[in-house]
């Protein structure tokens, strides 16, 4: 058995994806690792368990699998074996479901017509605003779709989720919803859409399951010099503004509550996933045994409110938000000159997928590597 080198050892805050690759790379290279998370679980956001009726279920909302990189999958390979993941989501508008991102059986439906894909552009194209400022996510979004799909699928769900005006949110979060002018049912278009066979706590469990990776739960972390001498590098995982105290100022989130019920039958909705932009104040329900395909009489499922308080989910970015963030950014560049890394969605104040999660953590693990101690 190797010997570890005591005197290499690294800090890592917070037991996320993030945090989870960067542990299992670097303890591959004998160093010493200590985890603290201020939760009582690992796997940030992706936590899973099963609940009183046996249902595996996502404590902090749906997280649907999915990359377009293979390095990634063979990666994970080595902690989970995988199940596809069929990712079919409706919304509900004017008492009607829906195909959801917007396709060519949503277009048909909500117009009443029989269009194939060349006139179904050519209608789009037709209805579409002539936006010259396309700078933000309403404007984008007329100008790409037409005020009337804006307006019942897009305007309210966006008023609900981020709770502010959608003239204020940059046309970069826009810019993620796909238009499709076939059938294509799929929510994602990911060449990969995978499942945890066992889920995604099971999965960073065995990353993490190693003599020299320390875990320490439900301890909160206040960055002291101190840790300098104690630890060759530090990398965090959490929020950008907490690890300086809010000193330039509070960056803006939103956060979420879920709700979660449980039905005596087999399955509740006809697919994983309803949004309902105009109805009820959650934004969807999802009902997790469409992607984990256990078999059971219970079905349980989850309701989804967004919150201005509470844990940090979506950075809001608005124009303030990103100058308030350079400042941390610039801040942040001169301690990793000392072997501090912000690392992650939290720490770079973005929204990443999972699969983008575990590639910041492998470059930022191979970043670390290339440094002499």
């Amino acid at each position: 058995m190797s010997k570890i080198i005591k005197n290499k050892k690294v800090l890592i805050v917070g037991a996320g994806p993030v945090g989870c690759t960067i542990a299992e790379i670097l303890s591959n290279k004998k160093f010493n690792i200590e985890i603290i998370d201020s939760r009582n679980h690992i796997a940030g956001n992706c936590y899973d368990y099963k609940d009183k009726f046996g249902i595996l279920v996502h404590k902090y909302g749906p997280h649907y699998f999915r990359t377009n990189k293979k390095r990634i999958i063979n990666y994970l390979n080595k902690f989970t074996k995988w199940i596809p993941g069929k990712y079919i989501v409706n919304a509900f508008v004017d008492k009607k479901y829906y195909d959801f991102p917007i396709n060519l059986n949503t277009i048909n439906k909500f117009f009443n017509k029989n269009f194939n894909s060349s006139q179904a552009k050519s209608f789009i194209n037709k209805i579409s605003l002539k936006n010259k400022n396309k700078k933000n996510f309403e404007t984008h979004l007329t100008s790409t779709i037409g005020i009337k799909l804006y307006k019942k699928f897009y305007k309210n769900y966006t008023i609900k989720q981020w709770g502010i005006n959608p003239r204020l949110i940059n046309e970069s979060v826009a810019k993620r919803i796909p238009l499709k002018f076939n059938k294509n049912k799929d929510y994602i278009l990911s060449k990969f859409k995978l499942m945890p066979k066992y889920g995604f706590t099971e999965m960073f469990k065995k990353m993490i399951s190693k003599k020299n990776i320390n875990i320490k739960l439900k301890k909160k972390y206040k960055f002291s010099e101190k840790d300098l001498k104690k630890f060759n590098f530090i990398i965090y995982t959490g929020p950008i503004d907490a690890f300086y105290d809010y000193r330039f100022g509070k960056l803006g989130w939103r956060s979420l509550k879920f709700k979660f019920k449980t039905f005596k039958q087999k399955y509740k909705q006809h697919c994983l996933q309803i949004n309902y932009p105009n109805n009820f104040n959650h934004t969807r329900s999802v009902e997790y045994k469409y992607v984990t395909n256990q078999k059971s009489n219970f079905t349980t499922l989850s309701y989804e409110y967004p919150m201005s308080t509470g844990d940090p989910y979506y950075p809001i970015s608005t124009i303030q938000d990103k100058k308030i963030l350079k400042t941390y950014q610039e801040k942040s560049k001169i301690l990793e000159k000392k072997g501090i890394y912000f690392a992650g969605r939290l720490a770079e104040y973005k929204y990443i997928n999972t699969d983008q999660a575990i590639e910041i953590g492998l470059k930022t693990a191979k970043k670390i590597l290339s440094k002499k101690i």
